[in-house]
């Protein structure tokens, strides 16, 4: 096939679809009146590119699409039946799980069970978690923009970027961030980081140059998949201190890129250290953006969702009836 692929899919993870975007397909959004959650369409601060269209939701099931992308379980349990024709249901499919299991880490099964679909995950840490059952698995890793080497350093002070820290607490580190706040100079943005005692929001595009000021970037995040803001904040050159859990392991190399402990009291003396000492900052901040221009590139972000589709699309059934694995390591 030499034209892109025409993919359907949701609006979920505004960084995650701009990032998807890049990939050489066509991606159609349904929107519905109000734009409620899912149906956002081509909105937030993202310069949406040509590729990336709008389709009221009340047409999806007049048009043609070579495969569907469901990122979320009210995407496949709800929304598919709601929107598509039975033709467009048994279209190639494929499952996007952005998080790994929140009720028992080791033992829950995902919502789809289909040797037909095939089940991206965003980290190995997720694939590892989730019981996919019957589900051939593929994991592609982050992939984020080079905005070049920005970090400066200059302010002594962190800085933490979540989303809606407080509404979702424990799991992304509420706490944590307080007890560090407490004894350390760390800001905090995002959305609802205003109500959280921090600065706000920062536009996507201006962000990198923002975070460039801070001396190091500290996530404080338990469980979650890894975070898009951490591999954005190596790309752009700061050091990572965080914590040793999930994916982060396999990310952020002790006294090299960073450092990741459990502990907090050790996690507050490696801050420290770099609040101190800019010069190891800036040499630890170089190889974290090292790794990232090799780990998280767009250009092999974008190949990876470029040869996913492919599979799923260009695929007779018995062609998934195993797991796969792909992306970067």
């Amino acid at each position: 096939m030499n034209r892109p692929h025409r993919v359907l899919t949701w609006h979920v993870h505004g960084s995650y679809l701009y990032y998807l975007s890049q990939a050489r397909a066509e991606f159609y959004l349904p929107v519905k009146a109000g734009r409620p959650e899912g149906y956002g369409g081509r909105s937030g601060p993202f310069p949406w590119p040509p590729n990336v269209h709008e389709v009221p939701a009340s047409q999806v099931r007049n048009l043609d699409f070579d495969c569907v992308l469901y990122q979320s379980r009210r995407n496949y349990e709800i929304d598919q039946y709601e929107l598509l024709s039975p033709a467009q249901r048994a279209l190639p499919r494929i499952f996007l799980e952005h998080d790994p299991p929140r009720d028992e880490p080791a033992g829950t099964r995902h919502v789809v069970d289909d040797p037909n679909v095939l089940l991206v995950h965003v980290t190995a840490f997720n694939e590892l978690m989730w019981d996919s059952g019957r589900t051939p698995t593929y994991i592609i890793e982050h992939g984020v923009f080079d905005p070049g080497l920005v970090y400066r350093g200059d302010l002594d002070r962190g800085i933490t970027v979540v989303n809606n820290i407080r509404s979702r607490g424990r799991r992304l580190g509420s706490d944590v961030f307080d007890r560090i706040a407490l004894r350390l100079p760390v800001d905090l943005v995002g959305i609802g980081a205003a109500e959280a005692g921090g600065l706000g929001e920062v536009p996507h595009g201006q962000l990198p140059a923002f975070i460039g000021r801070y001396r190091f970037f500290f996530n404080p995040i338990r469980y979650t998949s890894l975070g898009l803001a951490v591999c954005e904040a190596m790309m752009a050159g700061l050091p990572i201190i965080g914590l040793a859990t999930t994916e982060m392991v396999t990310v952020v190399r002790n006294g090299e890129s960073g450092y990741l402990d459990t502990r907090l009291d050790r996690l507050v003396e490696a801050m420290r250290t770099l609040l101190e000492d800019p010069a190891e900052a800036r040499r630890l901040g170089e190889c974290a953006r090292r790794d990232a221009l090799e780990r998280f590139n767009i250009q092999r972000f974008a190949r990876d969702w470029e040869d996913a589709f492919t599979r799923v699309i260009g695929r007779s059934p018995p062609v998934l009836a195993g797991a796969v694995s792909g992306g970067a390591r």
